[in-house]
């Protein structure tokens, strides 16, 4: 059994109590998962570990990495655990494993701050058609597409919740742009594919998320504002403008993710994320709540409250809810209290 994890427990409990029926699916069966050492495939992998050896499925998992051996040495109880083995190598030109592979996850995503747009659109774009290669050739039953919300470009200020039936898109002219015209152009790949390979495509449209694990020093407010609690505040906010998101809880986006890849229908996709939004504002101000005792805010660049146009990045989630019954668990005062006390361990 597995005697050490990088996440609660408590979590991984509950992924477990969500899903076991989910679950039955995968006895004896073998998965591949791209992306498997970032924060979406670390949550997947350690989830999948929990529940193989918690239900006795005698499942496993290989994970794709270029660096495996890294990852091992940050995280080495996995080196004890027989159920997941590691394949070396680069997501556009990686070797086909032998042998049929029932259940495919492509969570790796290219979306480095300092690649090129050009590359970062090449680099997703050719992975995910090398993955979907693999998954022709070795008779999988589902594969799992982690697409964003980035697919549907700028949210419009009167839209609260963009639902998965807009037909909005980033400016194809925007450089800045790369990542979400990559998802689009995988998610056009992955239909192709259902219709021409009969691959069992399942797409994840993912929006923000947070909990333990998550970076503290890259560019996610969530874990800026956690880095400055712990540090004892000031927590930096950049501005008070009115700009929303929404955070789901990352044992709830693992539960979203499982159900979706044993019970979403075929292409089709899926928002994942909370419905519930919250300005940049509103979040710094309960991450300071939380963080006992409350620390100060720091607001660098005011400006004035009479703003036009209201930004957001939130997901209609009814389509999930309806149709998978995936619900919010964990609200995001609780996730945050997590996500402290884990840090703080």
């Amino acid at each position: 059994m597995i005697n050490q994890t990088s996440l609660p427990k408590d979590d991984l409990g509950h992924v477990l109590n969500k899903t076991r029926g989910l679950f039955k699916n995968a006895y004896k069966k073998k998965f591949f998962i791209t992306g498997g050492t970032g924060f979406f495939g670390l949550w997947l992998l350690e989830s999948f570990v929990w529940i193989n050896e918690k239900l006795n499925l005698d499942a496993s998992i290989i994970v794709l990495s270029r660096n495996p051996e890294i990852f091992k040495k940050n995280n080495p109880y996995f080196k004890k655990i027989k159920s997941v083995k590691f394949l070396k190598g680069d997501i556009g030109s990686f070797r086909f494993p032998e042998g049929r592979y029932h259940y495919i996850i492509h969570a790796a995503t290219d979306n480095n701050p300092s690649s090129s747009p050009l590359d970062l659109f090449r680099n997703n774009i050719n992975g995910t058609q090398r993955v979907l290669d693999f998954a022709r050739t070795c008779r999988n039953e589902a594969f799992l597409f982690t697409s964003s919300g980035a697919v549907y470009g700028k949210q419009p200020f009167n839209i609260p919740r963009i639902p998965e039936d807009y037909f909005g898109a980033p400016v194809t002219i925007n450089i800045n742009s790369a990542y979400g015209e990559s998802k689009r152009v995988s998610e056009f790949y992955c239909a192709n594919y259902a219709r021409e390979f009969s691959v069992n495509v399942k797409i994840a449209r993912c929006f923000a998320f947070f909990g333990p694990n998550l970076p503290l020093d890259i560019n996610f407010a969530v874990g800026n504002f956690v880095r400055d609690a712990l540090k004892g505040g000031p927590i930096c906010v950049k501005s008070n403008k009115r700009v929303y998101r929404s955070y789901l809880y990352s044992a709830d986006l693992v539960i979203w993710l499982w159900t979706i890849l044993f019970a979403g229908n075929t292409n089709k996709p899926y928002n994942v994320g909370s419905s519930k939004p919250c300005s940049i504002l509103e979040l710094a101000d309960l991450v300071a709540e939380v963080c006992s005792p409350k620390v100060k805010l720091r607001i660098q660049n005011k400006t004035s409250n009479n703003l036009k146009y209201i930004e957001r990045y939130v997901p209609d989630t009814d389509l999930a809810q309806k149709e998978l019954g995936l619900r919010q668990s964990i609200s995001l005062k609780d996730g945050i209290r997590k996500m402290i006390n884990f840090y703080r361990s």
